[in-house]
């Protein structure tokens, strides 16, 4: 690897990157508070608003892997940089939006920077921490990753209410040219792979589109067409992997999956923990609300318990992920998580607040656990030309289990409530899909342990 630097600024570097951590996921959930604002200003059906939501979501997941790759080409620093204009650029336009489909495209735009940054982000940490600290670095940014993701319905439906929708978009514009601004006049250093190979453009189209087919069929169930999307996709990818294995420059190298089972079992156990987890705060932000009666404001307070337990773990299970093999402590994290999430599934109208925290406070606890050490078993099992197509794969990993999330639980929304608004009169029954949800988020917690444990010694 070929480092270009006028001196390493590592502190800075950690700071920059975890302002990265923070906005992406805080960007891509607080919007969510404010689509029922959006519907309203400018009428758009919820098929519309639900495109709203995951457009950022979707472009990001498909353009994570090539971005990556050319990040090892041709810079990763350039990569980083430039995908903070784009995203920076998007938010700006996002606000300005007059319509629903510009709206989209503004989104779409936004994902595509979140890409260029998340792509990257991790890679740039593995390469400036030594191997003793990195654990800890990475703890550190996972948990920032994670506060993002909790604060932002609570600050969003703040600004929502007291600003508008369009407030959220201007809110962080001035931190994205702060951090421009640093990036372009201290960052000096730049990582890029010393005889990297080029770009294999047939493949990353490929990969795009039987990404999107895929990922688009996702968003359609429990439609029937989603099947016809979901099959295509599958079977555009494994044509995908099976070419990948034959051609000269591969956009993934499918021998990290097929020859080091650290990386495959480790990837698999993020997967499914990402797809078992996500989805909690969307659903306890319903139920906090439809069936305890309590306000945005003191619901979004109570789910931060999860958030702060996840700040205060994630950095500590990194630094003892440093000395000890990683899958005992990402193990022990999904049996706390399996444990909370049991916990939920047995909510109920006459639940306490205190059982509410508590099951909160415990998944925090599985998550801070499992993220942390589970990311630096996955950057240490491979060689530094890997890293920016390894922390491309980690980001896209946890995108799919966040699509997955969200297809569990309309899933069975669509088969336990229906297409209804939630009323008073459906409170039972989405109490029911709520408890069916948890249920099966508990089980792939538990599945999760096993793929953890079956990724063999990293030390």
């Amino acid at each position: 690897m070929i480092i270009i630097s006028n001196g390493p600024n590592r502190k800075l570097i950690v700071f920059v990157v975890a302002v990265s951590f923070f906005l992406m996921p805080y960007m891509l959930t607080s919007i969510n508070i404010a689509l029922p604002a959006i519907g309203a200003e400018l009428s758009v059906d919820a098929i519309i608003l639900n495109w709203i939501a995951t457009s950022y979501l979707l472009s990001s997941a498909i353009l994570l892997i090539p971005c990556g790759k050319l990040a090892d080409i041709y810079g990763r620093k350039k990569m980083f940089s430039y995908g903070f204009v784009v995203f920076t650029i998007g938010t700006l336009l996002a606000a300005f939006s007059t319509s629903a489909w510009m709206l989209l495209i503004f989104r779409f735009l936004q994902g595509v920077g979140g890409a260029m940054v998340s792509s990257t982000s991790i890679a740039i940490i593995t390469s400036v921490t030594p191997l003793a600290e990195r654990g800890k670095a990475l703890g550190i940014n996972v948990a920032v990753v994670y506060f993002g993701q909790t604060v932002g319905p609570f600050i969003g439906g703040v600004l929502t209410q007291q600003l508008g929708w369009r407030s959220i978009f201007y809110s962080i514009v001035p931190i994205c040219i702060v951090v421009i601004a640093i990036i372009f006049s201290r960052m000096k250093d730049e990582w890029v792979e010393e005889g990297a190979e080029k770009l294999n453009y047939v493949s990353a189209a490929i990969y795009c589109v039987t990404f999107l087919l895929f990922m688009y069929g996702l968003s359609l169930i429990p439609e029937p067409i989603s099947i016809a999307y979901l099959l295509v996709g599958a079977a555009g990818f494994i044509y995908y992997l099976w070419r990948e294995s034959k051609v000269k420059n591969p956009l993934i190298d499918v021998s990290l999956f097929s020859k080091n089972r650290v990386f495959a079992f480790s990837n698999l156990a993020a997967l499914i923990s990402y797809s078992a987890t996500y989805a909690v705060i969307f659903l306890l932000s319903l139920y906090l609300q439809y069936i305890l009666g309590l306000s945005p404001q003191t619901a979004g307070l109570i789910l931060m318990s999860k958030a702060i337990v996840q700040s205060v773990f994630s950095p500590a299970a990194g630094s003892l992920s440093d000395r000890i093999d990683p899958k005992m402590l990402a193990s022990a994290g999904m049996a706390f998580s399996a444990v909370a999430l049991f916990m939920m599934a047995f909510v109920s109208p006459n639940t306490s607040l205190l059982y509410i925290i508590v099951a909160l406070v415990i998944l925090g606890l599985g998550i801070g656990l499992f993220v942390s050490p589970n990311t630096n078993a996955i950057m240490s099992s491979v060689e530094k030309k890997h890293y920016g197509v390894s922390s491309a794969t980690i980001a896209t990993t946890r995108s799919i289990g966040q699509l997955f999330s969200m297809a569990i639980v309309m899933l069975l929304f669509a088969l336990l409530i229906g297409k209804v608004e939630i009323t008073p009169q459906y409170y039972d029954v989405f109490l029911v899909a709520t408890r069916a949800s948890f249920v099966v988020f508990g089980a792939l917690c538990f599945l999760s342990i096993f793929f953890s444990q079956a990724r063999g010694n990293l030390r």
